[in-house]
């Protein structure tokens, strides 16, 4: 509204209204050494009730006045902090009145401006962050996750890698935040780009050598049972040590890996021959068929340290994909490069950690219950389905 429309449809503004409105704004803003509590919510009320009929440069001069105030009535900062942004902005980016409720009932009620403005404060609280990711709007979500106070809970973190996947640069600016859990960080970097992906892997990869130390009795007990608890079975999968399976090398044509690797680049990487390999490296088919069918190749140079393939059989296995080595004679491909330099900053334990656990949380989009979902058309409402990290990444990576 302009002035000309406020002078025509608001009543004429006597001097007195207009000195009632200052001192009463003086009023409420006053320290809380001069004037009581009760006596400002009563100020405060009234106020708020002639600010009803008052005009846009009366609410801008009350906004500002009071974008300091600590002590002002809240209802009467969130109406301000409601109206247009012109007259809500120093409120939204100075006032440290606001609690978490004020601002997230602010974000769910106003202009993509006010949630710009609350994404850039000093402080943001999780339930607001988790209302601003709710809305979804690309620019303020960057302002959000690149302010180093906005404080991101798990729930907003896991909508904002949800989104990662169709808003590519947010992963850049993902990784960067703390609150990132390896769950979260392993599930994004399958659409990452290779720097991000080069971060995931160094900063959220573990080792295991406690879990493995404390938990080295339990493969005793399981082997006496034959293996017969499923249960146990897929936590253990995580868990266990060795990578090579050496049961499935005692059924292959190949004596080794490596064999196997060498006869898919001669003969080309068939389906039967990639299932082949992630066998013999204890991963289950939709593991390997991700890793192979990666864009990136990332994923091979995991592979290959998990494994312990050498160096020098990584020319080889991005040969049998039929991958570019060179640009020309002499000249390195940068994508081969960069999964060349991966192999090497990856410790063999946190690439074995990271490819179990792929293999571990990659297959809960296959198992038997999953499918039976699928099949029905929606995602189950059970406790695992809602809460299971294996089916939430796999649910993130392959689509519900």
């Amino acid at each position: 509204m302009d002035e000309f429309e406020e002078s025509a449809n608001t009543p004429p503004i006597g001097r007195a209204r207009d000195a009632l409105f200052r001192r009463l704004l003086d009023l409420v803003a006053m320290p809380a050494t001069r004037l009581a509590h009760q006596d400002r919510n009563m100020v405060g009320d009234i106020l708020l009730d002639m600010l009803f009929h008052a005009t846009t440069r009366e609410r801008m001069l009350c906004a500002s006045r009071l974008a300091q105030s600590r002590e002002a009535p809240r209802r009467l900062l969130r109406y301000l902090a409601q109206s247009s942004f012109e007259i809500a902005q120093p409120l939204l980016e100075q006032n440290e009145a606001f609690d978490a409720c004020d601002l997230s009932e602010i974000v769910e009620a106003t202009s993509t401006e006010h949630r710009l403005a609350i994404a850039r404060r000093k402080v943001v609280a999780p339930s607001v962050c988790v209302a601003l990711a709710e809305h979804g709007e690309a620019h303020v979500v960057r302002e959000m996750v690149t302010n180093a106070g906005a404080v991101l809970p798990e729930t907003a973190v896991d909508k904002l890698v949800m989104r990662s996947r169709d808003e590519s640069q947010l992963c850049e600016l993902l990784v960067e935040r703390l609150e990132l859990r390896p769950s979260q960080a392993m599930a994004m970097f399958w659409w990452s780009d290779g720097i991000t992906r080069r971060k995931i892997l160094q900063r959220h990869s573990a080792d295991r050598l406690e879990v493995i130390e404390t938990c080295k009795d339990v493969f005793e007990i399981m082997a006496e049972e034959k293996w017969a608890d499923p249960v146990a079975r897929k936590a253990l999968q995580l868990i266990e040590r060795r990578q090579r399976n050496r049961e499935a090398l005692e059924r292959s044509e190949y004596d080794s890996l490596e064999s196997a690797i060498n006869a898919a680049a001669l003969e080309g990487m068939t389906s039967e021959l990639a299932q082949e390999i992630g066998y013999l490296c204890g991963i289950r088919p939709v593991t390997i068929a991700k890793i192979l069918s990666d864009p990136g190749g990332e994923g091979v140079a995991v592979l290959c340290k998990a494994t312990g393939v050498k160096r020098d059989f990584l020319p080889v296995f991005w040969a049998a994909l039929r991958r570019p080595l060179e640009i020309e004679e002499g000249q390195i491909h940068p994508q081969f490069a960069m999964v060349a330099e991966t192999y090497e900053i990856l410790t063999v334990a946190k690439a074995q950690t990271t490819l179990r656990y792929w293999n571990w949380s990659l297959s809960a989009a296959f198992s038997s219950q999953a499918l039976r979902d699928a099949q029905e058309g929606g995602e189950p409402a059970n406790e695992e389905a809602a809460f299971s990290t294996s089916q939430r990444t796999a649910r993130l990576v392959f689509g519900s």
